[in-house]
């Protein structure tokens, strides 16, 4: 299995990547991994080129480009190359760090919609309090969705979830402002239905609150409610910690307490870190493209890796299409 690698995009490029694409080699032997960016950056970081290639560029996409303006004009970038590995066969998945709308742009464009999805979905696996997890689309994708969209990303999510999580019967939860089912806007009460009538294992309506406590395995919702709130969650997350580190270095009496509970606090810390859950996967598309967060460090990165090691076993794409294609609307389409 090969997985293309931009090792120019985000906050610490090219050493999380190379550190990251280093550790996965060691875990997963059947594993080869290009990475593509400046190669003397990437070999002062490199301690280990066992399985691990480099395709050499200087031109990145930067966070401030333009996606559609970067991708047509920075054909030789690392994230546009990375990609072409993947449309060309050299490569069964790829993740970058960069520019999101750009790897939204250049995913499209390369390597194409599944049949059946209308718009591909950004998501993320988020924390809870069991440490399980849950999968939120849309965070940004698409910041206006129709219901059938969200009826389509929570068949790509309910699959993700039995294949690559390994939950039964995931449980499908609508994003709204409260539990009953007439509550929320015109996408809310319109996709309710949909949902309601199709196979999956739908809970009903779920409120942000009760997310973190694992309301639900899979919650859908338009990208902008869902940027919003991935936002709050990273926000208040890095807000809370910072606060008890704070309290608990006041004093000398609490810096005792602290180094007592430093073991705790680090498994709190981890539990609650986007970086254990790898990537925020472009859902619907024909093969893995993963989107990492912008400040992955080199844990980040090695779970972005096993995240897409186990989309391409579990061959995730081509089992989204067949679900897909269950639809009533497709089948409408096949008698065209």
């Amino acid at each position: 299995m090969k997985i293309a690698l931009d090792a120019m995009g985000g906050d610490h490029a090219p050493n999380a990547q190379t550190e990251g694409a280093m550790r996965a080699i060691q875990e997963f032997k059947e594993l080869e991994i290009t990475l593509i960016g400046d190669e003397q950056s990437i070999r002062s970081h490199l301690t280990n080129d066992e399985r691990i290639s480099i395709i050499h560029t200087t031109e990145k996409i930067e966070d401030t480009d333009k996606p559609t303006h970067a991708v047509r004009r920075k054909k030789d970038a690392s994230m546009v190359l990375a990609v072409r590995e993947v449309k060309e066969g050299r490569a069964d998945a790829c993740i970058s760090s960069g520019n999101t709308g750009a790897l939204m742009t250049v995913g499209l464009l390369y390597v194409g919609r599944i049949k059946g999805v209308d718009r591909p979905a950004l998501a993320p696996m988020l924390p809870t309090m069991d440490g399980s997890g849950f999968l939120l689309l849309d965070v940004g994708a698409n910041m206006d969705a129709k219901p059938q969209h969200l009826l389509q990303h929570a068949i790509i999510g309910s699959t993700y979830m039995q294949l690559v999580k390994k939950v039964q019967k995931p449980r499908v939860g609508l994003l709204n402002v409260g539990t009953e089912s007439g509550k929320g806007n015109e996408l809310t009460k319109e996709t309710f239905p949909l949902l309601e009538n199709s196979d999956l294992n739908f809970i009903g309506n779920v409120e942000a609150r009760d997310l973190l406590d694992g309301a639900a395995d899979v919650v859908v919702c338009d990208g902008f409610s869902g940027n919003l709130v991935l936002k709050t969650i990273e926000g208040t997350a890095a807000s809370l910690f910072g606060l008890i580190k704070k309290e608990l270095t006041k004093s000398v009496k609490n810096k005792l307490a602290a180094g007592v509970l430093k073991p705790s606090f680090r498994d709190i810390r981890t539990k609650m870190s986007y970086s254990e859950y790898g990537g925020a996967g472009l859902f619907g598309l024909k093969a893995p493209v993963i989107k990492a967060h912008g400040s992955s460090d080199e844990t980040a990165m090695f779970h972005a890796i096993r995240q897409a090691k186990l989309m391409v076993e579990q061959q995730v794409a081509a089992l989204v299409k067949a679900e897909l294609a269950k639809m009533p609307q497709a089948e409408e389409e096949k008698g065209e």
